[in-house]
């Protein structure tokens, strides 16, 4: 058996895989390939259709959320979010927890003022900043509700006047919260929903409708409203895995399953970890992602056996990001609890 613990793209369930590959092959018992159906066909908007109220029931997203299938990932989203939101003479709220928001911040600068309201890092991003106050004029107030690259994940939902704006690309669908206090969310699929390729944007019709500027026709959440995220050809197979992926979550229990799973994963590696003085996790008790544990050795040596170890074991994907270093597991809502269990035996016997 192949641990799969890649940051994204990520591990997907198995009977999604074997329903995408049937698809490719036989779309239905149409004799037509997932991957050659006309995109304003009946089949393929009734697969859109299905995606976009499965999502909207496993969220419990009330009906002034509108549901956008969208290329680019959330790195697009960037600056479309600002695009769409703030006017060149009005000031957007962030939240500065690494290198996502970094991103973020930066690219938003170019439509409007940003008042970055608190950063963690002095801290070297081990942390998500407390005790920030977001001002009343802010049109939006942006933040990523988990830190992929640092490990560190928000566990309740800001309280502020202004609406929230969140990059929720590697925890969407992992834990319950009320999703309707959010102005706007977007996620790559790549981690938690599906295949790459495809953006997930639920934007409240309240917050459109209020910039000034021309933008582009492909930039215009209204316009993509409008024509049922098919303004042009959307990515139609990361929309199907998408779908499928719904279905599992569903299938499964919905949202707090997917949860519990997630609590008893993140606690049995983060408790070994802890008891063993060879490896270090390297973020704040409180603020310890369950989505990507990032943790490191004291000697650069044995963090090497223990890669080499991982890799025997057929653990892949362990291996921390460049500008971190160390490891990062990432515990997505597909990985089994064996995987978990499987590592955790590693580390007690390395």
């Amino acid at each position: 058996m192949t641990h799969n613990f890649n940051a994204g793209p990520s591990i997907l369930p198995r009977e999604v895989f074997e329903e995408a590959s049937r698809g490719i092959l036989d779309f239905n018992g149409t004799g037509l390939s997932i991957l050659e159906l006309g995109h304003r066909t009946p089949l393929f908007e009734s697969v859109l259709e299905e995606a976009s109220q499965t999502l909207r029931e496993l969220m419990h997203l009330n009906s002034d959320k509108e549901i956008l299938f969208l290329h680019g990932g959330a790195s697009t989203q960037f600056f479309q979010v600002p695009m769409n939101l703030l006017n060149e003479e009005e000031t957007a709220a962030y939240l500065d927890c690494g290198v996502w928001g970094i991103k973020a911040i930066k690219e938003a600068k170019l439509f409007g003022y940003v008042e970055v309201v608190a950063s963690s890092k002095e801290q070297g991003y081990t942390c998500i900043p407390k005790n920030y106050t977001v001002p009343d004029n802010a049109r939006y107030f942006h933040f990523t509700t988990n830190n992929t690259i640092e490990g560190t994940e928000m566990f309740s939902i800001p309280e502020v006047n202004v609406p929230l704006v969140a990059d929720m690309s590697s925890d969407i669908l992992s834990q319950e919260m009320d999703f309707n206090r959010f102005g706007l969310i977007y996620a790559g699929a790549q981690k938690n929903i599906g295949a790459a390729g495809v953006n997930v944007v639920i934007v409240d019709k309240q917050m459109l409708g209020k910039v000034h500027r021309k933008m582009p026709s492909m930039m215009d959440y209204q316009l993509h409203i409008d024509n049922g995220s098919m303004l042009n050809t959307p990515p139609v197979f990361a929309i199907y895995v998408c779908l499928l992926t719904l279905r599992w979550v569903k299938k499964k229990g919905g949202i707090a399953a997917m949860e519990t799973l997630n609590k008893a994963k993140a606690d049995l590696l983060y408790n070994t970890l802890d008891a063993n003085p060879l490896f270090k996790p390297t973020v704040a008790k409180e603020d310890r992602s369950r989505m990507n544990v990032v943790f490191t050795m004291d000697d650069p040596e044995k963090e090497k056996q223990f890669q080499e170890a991982c890799k025997a074991a057929n653990m892949v994907g362990v291996k921390g990001h460049r500008s971190v270093g160390g490891f990062r597991v990432s515990l997505y809502n597909a990985l089994p609890l064996e995987s978990v269990i499987a590592l955790t035996d590693l580390i007690k016997s390395f």
